[in-house]
């Protein structure tokens, strides 16, 4: 009797829709909100969002991110500030993808994009540095470090709305 049973399990699952997707040859849809590999922006003129506030690194449960700031100087100039992120290292072995660093962000220079083939055959592979983590300028733009006239940079950063 429960062999009939077993039988007649088998054949109704036989006749449904298959669920399972032959990755990589099929790919399935992501969903708006997922979190993958990290990215750092720059503005429209090329400067980097990343000031060095380290705030992403605070935020970070897993202690995966290490940020070294360095002052902006006129002749070697990266981000609109007074400072930038000299180093910027992400250890993806130690990251869980939460998303807190993306939060505290104020520049909102750190991403989580949508790419999600990340595989390491080597523990240095798996710190991401700053270069590896850099948008590329677009090709009219100038990238960093770039000299500056005196006071040139804060007109450089996207001014707020008062809110009154």
């Amino acid at each position: 009797m429960n062999v009939v049973k077993g039988f007649a399990t088998t054949f109704k699952h036989l006749l449904e829709k298959k669920v399972t997707i032959q990755y990589p040859e099929e790919e399935r849809q992501l969903r708006e909100r997922f979190k993958g590999r990290h990215v750092l922006k720059r503005y429209d003129n090329g400067l980097e969002k990343c000031i060095g506030c380290s705030l992403c690194a605070a935020a970070c449960p897993a202690d995966a991110i290490w940020v070294e700031a360095a002052e902006n100087t006129d002749e070697e100039r990266y981000s609109p500030g007074e400072r930038y992120a000299k180093t910027y290292e992400i250890n993806m072995l130690r990251c869980i993808f939460c998303g807190y660093c993306e939060d505290a962000c104020p520049t909102e220079a750190i991403v989580l994009e949508h790419e999600f083939r990340l595989s390491f055959t080597d523990r240095r592979d798996a710190i991401y540095t700053k270069d590896m983590l850099l948008t590329p300028t677009p090709p009219d733009v100038e990238g960093t470090p770039r000299e500056t006239e005196p006071g040139v940079y804060t007109r450089s950063i996207p001014q707020m709305e008062d809110p009154a």
